[in-house]
């Protein structure tokens, strides 16, 4: 029985660095992804500019100013 819990107690740390290796991975997959994503939307802004079209934005439009005399 005991030789049983040393060996689970050997094995705890080793799982744990392997839920936290798997855990690095998904980060690194999720920021690559990120920077892939952001890089592409630079690239059709950037492309827009040139060919002298309007930027298509995903977010809300700028506030309109007020242009009433107060």
């Amino acid at each position: 029985m005991q030789d049983d819990d040393d060996k689970q107690r050997a094995r705890g740390p080793e799982r744990g660095a392997e839920r936290s290796s798997k855990q690095a991975e998904a980060r690194k997959s999720r920021l690559a992804k990120n920077l892939r994503d952001n890089l592409q939307r630079r690239k059709q802004q950037m492309r827009a500019r040139r060919a002298g079209a309007a930027d298509e934005t995903s977010g809300l439009p700028a506030a309109k100013t007020d242009e009433s005399e107060d």
